[in-house]
């Protein structure tokens, strides 16, 4: 790997993984959203990009879209907080070439661009909890509805509110 982008919102945290690349020689392009990623994408063409799943406006996984779209040899790596198995499964379908759960270390990123097969483990051979596999069907039914609150609401038959409260908690552990 030559040259990685890094789109995160979090500067804090982007401009860690930065450094921790740059010392490891690698050249560094940071955006924190889908407008300033892809203007990297159009002057410069890394052949690697780090995406962050959450992102003020367009997600990751539209932007993992745009990029493959512009270059389909870019070896992406989706990276987000909120891993769960459907968002894994859609960004493998959308192209990614690996997923990985916050937080992570550099060392873990560099080899997820080599090892596609090792590093996709949202979820190990375990059986999730109620919890997660609650959490996990929501986001499912509210990424169906497009993002639409009140259609997913409808669709899982409790209250929008309810349904609010329930996106705004982190995802539960196993």
């Amino acid at each position: 790997m030559k040259e990685l982008l890094i789109v995160d919102d979090d500067d804090i945290f982007r401009a860690r993984l930065a450094k921790a690349f740059k010392n490891r020689g690698i050249e560094v392009f940071e955006a924190c959203d889908y407008a300033s990623a892809l203007g990297v994408v159009e002057s410069y063409s890394p052949g690697c990009a780090l995406l962050d799943l959450r992102m003020p406006g367009p997600s990751g996984l539209e932007l993992l879209k745009a990029i493959l779209a512009r270059n389909p040899d870019t070896k992406v790596v989706m990276l987000t907080g909120y891993g769960s198995i459907a968002t894994a499964v859609e960004a493998i379908q959308l192209g990614a070439y690996n997923y990985l759960a916050k937080p992570v270390e550099a060392d873990a990123i560099l080899a997820s661009f080599t090892n596609a097969s090792e590093s996709v483990d949202v979820e190990a051979s375990h059986a999730p909890s109620l919890a997660r596999t609650e959490w996990e069907h929501i986001n499912r039914v509210l990424n169906d509805c497009g993002g639409n609150i009140s259609e997913a609401a409808r669709r899982l038959k409790i209250h929008r509110r309810s349904l609010q409260r329930k996106l705004q908690k982190y995802p539960p552990g196993d």
